[in-house]
């Protein structure tokens, strides 16, 4: 049997999904790449400490709305040269791992979703050389001008607010039946109890309030530690012998430490 002759005898079986998750939603800065492009473009334009000290304020606790979203634009003022070559930054700092495993996720058939309070062009451009189709990217826009200056942002995006991302889940909740989501942020962690199962991602920015209230919180920098808690044992025999020690290396980073169960 696939458990049997895998799981290491030391697994806390409650990391085992009961049932399969259709659809997967990333956070894309912090999560699916080390950085956070916002602050990228802030170090560009000489503001780096005091954009990412509202940043951090906003992924710790919650704090993200139009406002801040605002207040930070203001003082970068980015161009769009500079957005679009965030592109490449974002590729660069790519999270370890996580272009298999998105590709062995699709594989199993399961739908891909980048969903981000960062900014496009850069985040749809990072996404799609992820091999995500552009329907499946949500970001904010912004909006220069003929120059390529900046403008404004799209300001009727829920995604600038701290609730904004359950509006957008709330919308795939009618195409899905079960949803796993996974984010290093207060705006992401929301979303526990309303999708099927939420898994925070601390391997880029550990942040002690989503760690100590996530069920599970992955720690290692490598994304195969999902593996586990996404795919049922049944699906991962599906897998080619290479794509399953991907699995296989994702529950060692369970019985190392690189994910932490909350007990509940």
């Amino acid at each position: 049997m696939f458990l049997a002759e895998y799981l290491p005898v030391s697994i806390d079986t409650s990391c085992i999904p009961t049932q399969s998750f259709d659809a997967i939603i990333f956070d894309c800065d912090g999560t699916l790449s080390a950085i956070e492009g916002v602050d990228e473009l802030a170090r560009m334009n000489g503001v780096g400490d005091r954009v990412a000290a509202l940043t951090e304020h906003a992924m710790s606790t919650g704090a993200l709305s139009q406002s801040l979203y605002q207040q930070r634009l203001d003082l970068i003022r980015p161009t769009r040269r500079q957005v679009e070559a965030l592109t490449q930054r974002y590729r660069q700092q790519v999270t370890p791992n996580v272009v298999d495993v998105i590709r062995l996720l699709q594989q199993l058939n399961k739908t891909v979703y980048a969903l981000s309070a960062g900014m496009n062009p850069a985040v749809v451009n990072f996404a799609t050389w992820l091999n995500l189709p552009e329907h499946c990217v949500f970001a904010v826009d912004l909006r220069f001008d003929s120059a390529g200056a900046y403008v404004d942002y799209d300001r009727a995006s829920p995604l600038v607010e701290n609730t904004g991302k359950l509006r957008i889940i709330a919308q795939l909740q009618q195409q899905h039946q079960s949803i796993l989501h996974v984010g290093d942020g207060a705006n992401d962690q929301i979303s526990q109890g309303v999708v099927a199962r939420f898994v925070g991602f601390g391997g880029h920015y550990f942040r002690p309030e989503l760690h100590n209230s996530s069920q599970f919180y992955l720690t290692d920098d490598s994304m195969l530690g999902l593996l586990p808690l996404a795919l049922l044992p049944e699906e991962v025999s599906l897998l080619t012998t290479q794509d399953q020690m991907y699995y296989h290396k994702g529950y060692q980073l369970i019985c190392k430490g690189g994910v932490h169960v909350n007990d509940r």
